[in-house]
């Protein structure tokens, strides 16, 4: 199987404006469709035909699934966030059904509620907070410099490999206190895990015959046996002993609920660790760094007022919106969006919907560094599973852009931007730049 071909990205703002004007027919959206995430575009269009049209939509899918609830709009997908009573993430968080024995064996702290949930956030939730993470500034302006002291004076180089993938990976290995010469491998891991529908990527599809025998690992993929073994070692050679990296906290840290994490927590959390601690600030990276590129006046902005960077990382947020939709599962009868929904359905917040949400951001379509009040749900929206490193990711994104943005005297789009084949991750694969040092 190949990915399909798709339309070009667009290059320029009027190009991309262009293209998401053009109106998509109700009858054409499919949210279970993947190949329609590999267009730049027709994801926005869906998205944009649901919000006005039918903000709560059933969409049906191919066995072995049965269909869920898209959420759209911004108030509505706040809503079910906040409300983990009602919508539980006990069921999972994506769109895979799985059963009582698979939940048993796959859940991580994403696929918990309540007291447990809380507890094993409280382990590493310190690791997180803003002392430590402003305590690593130093740490990651000068890990910012190193990455574009190699990256720039190639002058043609693939943003994704060269800094988006490269910085944040080198983060990760220092929270996790593991060597910089295995940064491939667990980039190499986390594309395999994330990429499950992408051939490019995926060791086996997911629902394809093969996964099946892969049905109790996490994302069904035969590199979630590799992380753990990689985890477990690490676990090996920290236990008892005093170290503070994250690793050690997890083996030597009772929850607050005072139950100790089981061998099989452990292996979830850590492969949850290595999967999100680099792909949502990765893509977030590239998205911006495309975005830029597409509107040269907000990267001339940001080179005239540096100040506003700040609100420029909230803006590559809002557009980015790396994770497109979090999954929960109905409790009991309930009434959303004028939706009877039942107990037992899946309920699907599209994040990514909710950030081009017209009755929340003024021209949303529209990249604008300077924008103000930017409610953004790319984390979350009042949910008890705020992202753990969102103040991380902001830091690393802030600092990257402090430090790139005076060093262009140009930069232009050298290629294709082919995009990762999922409807759960946002992600692209390739952004071939050229750039002129300032």
């Amino acid at each position: 199987m190949t990915s399909p071909t798709v339309p070009a990205t667009p290059t320029t703002a009027a190009e991309l404006r262009e293209r998401l004007a053009e109106p998509l027919p109700l009858a054409d959206v499919d949210l279970a469709d993947l190949n329609n995430f590999a267009d730049p575009t027709t994801p926005w269009r869906m998205f944009h035909t649901l919000r006005h049209e039918d903000p709560v939509h059933w969409q049906e899918e191919d066995a072995p699934n049965s269909g869920f609830w898209a959420v759209t709009r911004h108030a509505d997908i706040a809503t079910v966030d906040r409300d983990a009573q009602t919508f539980t993430s006990t069921k999972f968080v994506n769109l895979e059904e799985v059963d009582e024995d698979q939940i048993k064996k796959r859940a991580s702290i994403l696929e918990m509620d309540g007291v447990r949930h809380r507890a094993l956030r409280s382990v590493i939730q310190r690791q997180f907070g803003a002392s430590v993470i402003n305590g690593y500034a130093d740490f990651l302006r000068g890990l910012t410099a190193q990455t574009l002291d190699a990256a720039l004076p190639k002058g043609r180089f693939d943003f994704v490999q060269e800094i988006s993938a490269d910085f944040p990976i080198n983060v990760l290995a220092r929270l996790l206190d593991v060597p910089p010469e295995d940064n491939q491998q667990l980039i190499d891991w986390g594309n395999r895990i994330i990429g499950n529908t992408d051939p490019d990527y995926a060791d086996v599809l997911l629902h394809s015959a093969e996964s099946e025998q892969y049905r109790d690992l996490p994302f069904r993929s035969p590199a979630s046996l590799e992380v753990f073994e990689y985890g477990r070692e690490l676990a090996r050679e920290r236990r008892g002993k005093d170290g503070t990296d994250i690793v050690s906290r997890l083996v030597n840290e009772t929850p607050r609920d005072g139950v100790p994490l089981s061998a099989q927590d452990f292996d979830n959390y850590f492969l949850l660790l290595v999967v999100a601690g680099n792909e949502t600030t990765r893509h977030t990276m590239s998205h911006a760094m495309l975005a830029l590129l597409q509107h040269p006046e907000q990267l001339a902005r940001l080179r005239d007022d540096p100040s506003l960077i700040p609100s420029a990382t909230e803006e590559f947020l809002r557009w980015a919106s790396p994770v497109y939709h979090f999954r929960r599962t109905a409790t009991r009868d309930v009434e959303l969006g004028g939706k009877r929904i039942k107990e037992g359905d899946k309920v699907v917040m599209w994040y990514a919907s909710g950030n081009r949400d017209e009755a929340v951001f003024t021209d949303p379509y529209d990249l604008d560094v300077a924008r103000e009040n930017n409610d953004h749900v790319t984390f979350g929206k009042g949910s008890p599973h705020l992202c753990l490193g969102n103040l991380l990711a902001r830091t690393e994104i802030r600092i990257m852009f402090e430090e790139l943005v005076p060093r262009l005297a140009d930069i232009k789009l050298a290629g294709d931007v082919p995009r990762v084949r999922s409807n759960f991750v946002n992600g692209i694969k390739k952004l071939p730049v050229e750039v002129t040092l300032a």
